[in-house]
């Protein structure tokens, strides 16, 4: 009967759409109120989050509210040496400030100024309704000017550095500051500290320097285009983008006339004002004076690129204290630009010097460049395009051999015909003969070649590779044979690595920077922690035979020499590929000097050269190699006066070995048995070494009737070489001399050529690499 029933029917129907409609407002509900707690918890979180970033912010002070955005630089006994990106800024009080000013900079980067508390929610929400919109509401950025003090004067301005964390931080300082300073005073801050291009910080300055007047007597149109180059100063630069920078202006112009500081009229009538009225047509160098220093450019420039490569933005208020030692920068800086008794026989022929402390690796003195005015020019000291040629024997071959193999400071080794492996090109030494059986001490003192190349092939490319890789050194290419008689390193690396034989064997990467305070005065100490790359026993020997190098008669090195100084070091030249050589320039002509040389306090290593060697008249002359020598020895007598000065102290696994007046040394676990397996001979004792060098000796001697001719005929070509280079030194007679000054170096890449056929025998080296 129910079924019949329509009023029953009509029932069912009202409550089935009332469960559904009960069904849908209670799903409604929960989605409102499951949204709302999402909400609420993420406030919450976010709240949490907000103050464990707030609580980790950095302390802001005055000092670093009212101070300018330039990092100082400081030497090493504290004094400030030069200032990055400003050079003296007119701080201006708020009483003196325009209140035309002021209404311009809050009406275009903050018109809430003046009613919100530091942070600006609504501000917040509207930037960002702005940028969902495309801008189309013609709103401003997010942060308010408090915000942006805050940025200026403790937080880095990069668009990497804008994280939530930092962001909370900004707005938790932004607050206290607001709590502590009025309105005023954080607009004076704000108008002294911003930069304003072209090196320029604070207002008062840039007025001064871009319309040569105070910011009272600007014109609305002025002040505008000042006020609105906060935002972006290099883009807003009247001299170099006018059009921008009057677009920027009238966006100014129509925002004070929005916020009723000045008349639609007022507004209208600056905007016709040309942008470039009343701009000062040279404007002054704003740069501090200290970077005109030229004696620090080098130095400071390398501060620079440390400074960056540990994150640091240069512009941002630090504190930088470096290692430099000002008074023996000045006297590297005299000697390479002022001093005639060094030598330099034009202002073309450049310089690379680095000095270090090798028990810390502090590098204290550094110049990369010689009569240039250019600032924060090319740092030669730091390039690493041009060979080392013989100090790299120290480096990959003997220092090697000992450390690995065990050898003895008389070593014998083969001065004799020599052709590397696979080819057909021979190696000769920079006089064109063979000394036969020597020792090791002997050929490093004399830096002959083809020794160096037969203990290098001893030790294996592979095993020296690594030795060098412990001294901080990394090629780019495999290294090669060759590269046992010249590395392509910079005076810094050499230096530093050169120290690890002046510090028993420790070794310290060279550093400049030793501690950085932010503005917050938060400090970062710096060092170079030592590695011991060697024995204290490869370090010594290595010693006892540079010392040779300066103080023997027959040392390469003896231009160098200062007498009663404990020192030891090396000389390095590369020269011309034999085509190169044979076609235009005269002989022994080189492309680069060097000297590394060492005590127990400093390192020194010294190139010198041409950036351009294969135009007419850039290479280096036989006298001029003693250069680089000459450099060292200066520098070195100037700053040891005040010094220790304290031989090395012979470590208790090595024993000294004397014969005839010379000293000689081996380590524990040496066998006489280890020798060069090249060519199967036997290491030997010392009287073996003493009695083939006897023989050597004698059978040069027995020889010298028909080698005299020979050295006339040599000598006389030396002259000659001398005289067209236009040589400014004396010709030197005596044959050692010749062998600390004259060398040939295939210096081609380390590919050899063989197109050679001089007929006089010092030049006949048939494309060979001979660097001395």
């Amino acid at each position: 009967m129910s079924q019949n029933n329509p009023n029953l029917g009509s029932r069912v129907q009202r409550n089935q759409k009332q469960h559904k409609s009960s069904k849908h407002a209670t799903w409604i509900k929960k989605v409102i109120v499951g949204g709302l707690g999402f909400i609420s918890l993420l406030i919450v979180l976010g709240s949490i989050v907000f103050m464990i970033y707030a609580s980790s912010a950095p302390e802001i002070s005055y000092q670093s509210l009212s101070s300018d955005n330039s990092t100082k630089i400081y030497d090493k006994s504290g004094h400030v040496i030069s200032r990055l990106g400003v050079q003296d800024r007119d701080y201006i009080k708020s009483d003196k400030i325009p209140s035309q000013l002021k209404n311009a900079i809050v009406s275009i980067e903050d018109r809430r100024f003046y009613k919100h508390h530091g942070v600006d929610p609504i501000r917040i929400m509207g930037a960002s309704l702005s940028n969902i919109t495309s801008g189309s509401l013609n709103l401003q950025g997010g942060s308010t000017l408090t915000q942006q003090l805050v940025k200026l004067s403790v937080f880095s301005t990069a668009a990497s550095d804008r994280t939530f964390k930092r962001k909370a931080q900004e707005a938790w300082l932004a607050l206290k500051i607001e709590r502590t300073y009025s309105k005023q005073q954080i607009l004076e801050f704000y108008i002294n500290k911003v930069y304003m291009g072209n090196n320029v910080y604070g207002m008062e300055t840039a007025s001064e320097y871009y319309f040569g007047k105070s910011l009272s007597k600007l014109s609305i149109a002025q002040t505008a285009l000042l006020a609105g180059m906060p935002q972006s100063p290099s883009y807003y630069n009247p001299y170099v983008y006018p059009q921008y920078a009057k677009e920027r202006r009238n966006e100014v112009l129509n925002a004070m006339a929005s916020y009723g500081a000045i008349t639609q009229k007022q507004a209208a009538d600056a905007k016709k004002t040309s942008i470039k009225s009343g701009l000062v047509k040279n404007p002054k160098n704003s740069s501090f004076e200290s970077v005109k220093e030229k004696y620090i450019d080098s130095y400071l420039k390398q501060v620079i690129q440390e400074l960056k490569a540990k994150g640091y933005n240069t512009q941002s208020g630090l504190k930088v204290y470096t290692n430099l030692d000002l008074s023996a920068q000045k006297k590297i800086y005299d000697l390479a630009n002022n001093d005639a008794s060094v030598g330099f026989p034009n202002n073309t022929m450049q310089v690379g010097a680095t000095l270090v402390n090798p028990k810390t690796g502090a590098v204290n003195a550094m110049i990369g460049n010689r009569k240039t005015d250019i600032q924060l020019g090319l740092n030669r000291a730091v390039q690493t395009d041009r060979s080392s040629g013989s100090t790299a024997k120290p480096l990959m071959d003997y220092g090697p051999a000992i450390e690995y193999l065990n050898y003895p400071t008389y070593q014998l080794v083969h001065d004799t015909p020599y052709t590397y492996a696979g080819t057909s090109t021979t190696l000769k030494d920079f006089d064109g003969r063979y000394e036969g059986t020597i020792s090791m001490h002997k050929a490093l003192v004399e830096s002959r070649n083809i020794p160096a190349i037969r203990t290098l092939e001893n030790v294996g490319v592979s095993k020296a590779t690594d030795f060098l890789s412990s001294l901080g050194m990394s090629f780019s290419d495999p290294l090669s044979l060759q590269n046992g008689i010249g590395l392509y390193i910079s005076t810094e690396q050499e230096a530093a690595a050169y120290s690890a034989f002046a510090n028993n064997g420790v070794y310290h990467k060279p550093y400049l920077i030793s501690k950085v305070v932010t503005p917050d005065n938060e400090s970062h100490d710096f060092s170079s922690e030592g590695s011991q790359v060697m024995s204290p026993a490869t370090a010594f020997m290595m010693t006892s035979m540079l010392k040779g190098v300066m103080n023997q008669s027959n040392g390469s090195g003896t231009a160098a020499y200062i007498p009663g100084l404990y020192q030891a070091g090396k000389t390095g030249t590369t020269q011309y590929p034999d085509n190169t050589y044979n076609g235009y320039l005269p002989a022994y002509a080189a492309m680069d000097s060097w000297f590394t040389g060492y005590t127990q306090n400093y390192a020194l290593s010294v190139w010198t050269g041409y950036d351009h060697p294969y135009q007419t008249g850039n290479y280096i002359t036989a006298d001029q190699t003693d250069i680089a020598q000459r450099i060292y020895k200066y520098e070195m007598q100037y700053i040891s006066q005040n010094q220790t000065n304290s031989d090395w102290v012979k470590p208790s696994n090595v024993t000294a070995v004397k014969s005839g007046g010379q000293t000689e040394y081996y380590k524990d676990g040496y066998s006489s048995i280890q020798g060069d397996k090249t060519t199967g001979y036997a290491g030997g004792s010392l009287s073996s070494v003493l009695d083939s060098t006897k023989k050597q000796t004698k059978d040069t001697k027995s020889n010298k009737s028909s080698d005299d001719d020979d050295d006339k005929d040599s000598q006389k070509d030396k002259n000659e070489a001398k005289k067209s280079a236009g040589s400014n030194g004396n010709n030197n007679n005596d044959s050692n001399k010749d062998q600390q000054n004259n060398q040939n170096q295939n210096n081609n890449n380390g590919n050899n050529t063989n197109n050679a056929n001089n007929n006089n025998q010092q030049n006949n080296n048939n494309g060979n690499n001979n660097n001395h």
